[in-house]
């Protein structure tokens, strides 16, 4: 079996996880990304450049690097992938390949975070109360629906770009134009100008413990466990530090999201808990970068999705963890390919 990760960028651990589910089953790890520095491309057992997944030229770059690699899975690391590869899932399959994205509505509800809210809103799951423009904050300021701090953010956004946590009016609007500003100077601002007055969101800001879900489905849609993790730290947006805990409202609440969805493979959540109440903030249809403390608790999501993708049943075990188990990141190196000319794949001529 071959598995291979797109935007590998720097989930060196992905890499690892995947070669050792392969087991004995054997196949091979590839990596592709845009840049030859990326640390998880080093690793993988083949390795390939590609442009941007902006570039016209990507897709079928990758569809052709797909059918003659022999290619059986395509896991993606990257938020503006996702649409992309979930719009296309019939070529890729006719070509033999797997795209384990989930499909375009999910990945719509997920990436538009006031879709999110709404979701939330449908499934009576507590959301911090939000708002669209500038004006309808103010007077929600004035009314007494929304107090200070607030948080300010992109309506499409990821890895916590653009969040801004204004304490007072005139710093709402300041924060208010400085993030619609930044936005246009962004990866965003394609998905953002979609709906440039409504591309920004207000949202009253909740104090209390954050908790990071990893929402777990099977290939089909269908509903198999959620690992709760309690954030002790972050650092540039990703989760640093983290406690694997028993709770059953999250676990509870991670299941009528995962039924309701119908995602496939993991459901990245994150929730904060206020004043007793749990609430919901976002949603990533991927593995995040907090996935790496539910592995070391015992979740061993690689070794299901290989399972499935053999048309085999995961084994039990691989949704058991160990609760109070607590872990934290560290940077580590790695050496750098120098021969980025032999990396950068062109399909071969028929």
């Amino acid at each position: 079996m071959n598995i291979l990760f797109t935007c590998a960028g720097r989930r060196n651990y992905l890499i690892d996880y995947f070669r050792s589910a392969l087991g004995e089953d054997g196949g091979r790890i590839l990596a592709v990304d845009a840049s030859h520095t990326s640390p998880a491309i080093q690793e993988a057992d083949k390795a390939f450049l590609l442009p941007y997944v902006n570039d016209p030229s990507y897709l079928p770059k990758l569809l052709n690097l797909c059918e003659q690699e022999e290619i059986n899975a395509i896991i993606s690391l990257n938020d503006l992938e996702l649409p992309l590869l979930a719009g296309h899932k019939k070529e890729f399959a006719q070509a033999g390949t797997a795209v384990l994205v989930s499909d375009p509505e999910v990945i719509d509800i997920c990436f538009d975070k006031w879709k999110t809210d709404r979701f939330f809103s449908r499934l009576g799951i507590r959301s911090p109360a939000t708002w669209l423009t500038l004006e309808e904050a103010k007077t929600a300021v004035a009314e007494g629906r929304l107090s200070f701090p607030v948080v300010v953010k992109p309506r499409w956004g990821t890895a916590s770009i653009g969040i801004e946590f204004p304490e007072d009016m005139r710093e709402l609007e300041l924060a208010y134009e400085l993030v619609r500003h930044k936005l246009m100077r962004t990866f965003l601002a394609d998905v953002s100008s979609t709906d440039e007055q409504h591309a920004v969101m207000i949202q009253q800001y909740l104090p209390g413990k954050e908790y990071g879900l990893d929402v777990v489905n099977d290939l089909h849609g269908n509903y198999q466990a959620t690992v709760v993790k309690q954030k002790l730290a972050m650092r540039a947006g990703e989760t640093d530090k983290a406690v694997v805990v028993d709770n059953p409202s999250l676990v509870a609440i991670g299941e009528k999201i995962g039924r309701e969805l119908k995602h496939i493979v993991n459901l990245d959540c994150d929730f904060f808990e206020h004043q007793g109440a749990c609430y919901g903030l976002e949603m990533n249809p991927r593995f995040g970068g907090g996935y790496p403390f539910s592995h070391v608790a015992g979740l061993d999501l690689p070794a299901a999705i290989v399972s499935w993708l053999h048309a085999r049943p995961a084994a039990d075990d691989v949704f058991s963890v160990r609760f109070d188990t607590v872990s934290a990141k560290c940077d580590r190196l790695v050496y750098v390919d120098a021969a980025e000319k032999s990396l950068v794949y062109e399909p071969e001529r028929k």
